[in-house]
């Protein structure tokens, strides 16, 4: 599979930097890619950046994954989108509306499309790793030297912290 970035411009020149391809533009980018993966981080910046516009001009063949946030794309577009026939499929794991508790939702009753429940990106070895990092946490955090610790601010001068 030939692999084709799109991003910020700053993400687009890091891309260059290491020899990535870029598209050249962002309506190339989605008239082109057969699959999309969406692989950023929802800020407000980035709430809504993929349209329904954007999601027309995919080919009716392509396949759009989404495990990163749903709201990355706009409201009810995903939906719209696929039953308009571009993308053709998708491959989601991630939902408007979380915990996703509507079984007549329709993303998990259309055949074109793969729903999981957040855990797309599951493996053995990957559980393994994040329960070795929480089990270590915990025990630095009893011991009274917590580490990997986000808003310190918020524990005082109660423990020594790393």
């Amino acid at each position: 599979m030939d692999v084709i970035f799109w991003a910020s411009d700053e993400g687009q020149a890091r891309a260059r930097a290491d020899g990535v391809a870029v598209a050249a533009s962002r309506e190339t980018f989605f008239t082109e890619c057969d699959v999309i993966s969406l692989q950023l981080r929802l800020y407000p910046a980035t709430r809504g950046i993929i349209t329904a516009a954007d999601l027309g001009l995919m080919k009716p063949g392509a396949l759009l994954v989404n495990t990163s946030r749903a709201p990355l794309i706009e409201p009810g577009a995903l939906v719209a989108a696929l039953e308009a026939g571009r993308p053709g499929m998708a491959a989601v794991d991630v939902y408007e509306d979380e915990p996703m508790g509507d079984t007549a939702h329709p993303l998990l009753n259309m055949p074109n499309v793969i729903c999981t429940p957040h855990i797309g990106y599951v493996s053995q070895e990957e559980y393994q790793l994040q329960f070795t990092d929480i089990f270590e946490q915990i025990v630095a955090y009893t011991k009274g030297n917590p580490i990997n610790v986000v808003n310190p601010d918020v524990l005082g001068d109660k423990l020594n912290l790393r």
